[in-house]
């Protein structure tokens, strides 16, 4: 179902209760899934952490990078994709929730390096290569990138990981794998770049580098959380769909803070695109179109959640933050 735009901004404006229901609290779930992923991510940390002192400056270059705040989005989107399909979180979710944030922060290190996007500054902080070194930065990205493997793979104290399948825990490998590799994200950021500069980018084009870059990575969390909640077919193909809509509406919105938003709310320079003469949704269609066609996502993330009761509240507040956050 696509909703028509004038809706759709509407839904924009102002939210539709019936959609997002008012009692629920998303800060207050945010605020509880962050620090959850936040602690497990830190034993994850120091499970893992060399003993070898010479090579102490990698690990305190993860810790520096994975710990630097950030919106948890992704592990976030698993955690409330199992919740919907499932009667509530287990082991193996937890674990694939963080290992989905290593491989979104080993992304960030990696594009932030001068050959990429030359950033120095992320999440309010300096970037990787800045506060350590280049040399350093690439390889912890490398290092986050393996050790989600490493968690994702690994034989949990729990027998067959809390029971999970071990045919599902390799099919959700196979997925986030396929999410991250050189046919999803990182194909999306090869793309993006060689389109820096020129001017006849299409929207199809800038759509299939987007839903490749940023779409890919949040769908593989949303229907990985699925797998793991043991959900229908119906369902995963509805939250499928959700999380296809969601990811489009994520990168729109991050188009947009880029030309509005506030640097100092962001943690991160604005302006940017505009300077390197990236393709973006605003430079193609215009700052208010991209705003109204973000919503229309929105709208119809909402509607692919119809099928669901309200354990599905979760998503569809997540889905009306990721065009109305400020960073």
């Amino acid at each position: 179902m696509n909703l028509n735009r004038e809706t759709a901004l509407k839904m924009n404006q102002k939210p539709n209760s019936a959609d997002a229901p008012a009692s629920f609290d998303l800060p207050g779930y945010l605020d509880r899934q962050r620090r959850m992923v936040n602690q497990r991510l830190e034993k994850c940390l120091q499970d893992h952490k060399t003993v070898n002192p010479a090579t102490s400056r990698l690990h305190d270059a993860m810790h520096y990078s994975l710990m630097s705040g950030g919106k948890r989005l992704r592990p976030v989107l698993c955690l409330a994709a199992a919740e919907c399909a499932g009667d509530g979180l287990s082991e193996p979710v937890i674990r694939m929730a963080c290992a989905l944030e290593m491989i979104h922060t080993y992304s960030l290190v990696h594009d932030d390096l001068p050959a990429m996007d030359d950033d120095e500054l992320r999440r309010g902080r300096a970037t990787c290569h800045i506060r350590f070194d280049e040399a350093t930065a690439v390889l912890a990205g490398d290092a986050l990138l393996t050790l989600a493997f490493e968690i994702l793979s690994a034989p949990s104290p729990e027998a067959d990981m809390d029971g999970l399948p071990p045919s599902i825990q390799l099919q959700i490998i196979a997925i986030i794998a396929r999410a991250a590799g050189h046919r999803g994200m990182i194909e999306g950021q090869m793309l993006d770049m060689l389109a820096q500069g020129k001017t006849d980018t299409s929207l199809e084009s800038l759509r299939n580098i987007h839903e490749r870059k940023t779409g890919r990575m949040i769908e593989a969390a949303v229907v990985c959380g699925a797998l793991a909640g043991n959900a229908t077919d119906d369902g995963i193909e509805a939250l499928k769909k959700y999380a296809r809509c969601i990811g489009l509406a994520f990168q729109v919105a991050d188009d947009i803070l880029n030309v509005e938003g506030d640097p100092m709310a962001m943690g991160k320079a604005t302006g940017t695109d505009q300077k390197r003469r990236k393709a973006t949704y605003p430079s193609l269609m215009g700052l208010e179109q991209s705003k109204i066609f973000a919503a229309e996502q929105v709208a119809n993330a909402l509607q692919s959640l119809s099928i669901f009761d309200n354990k599905a509240d979760p998503l569809r507040a997540l889905a009306r933050y990721i065009i109305e956050r400020k960073r």
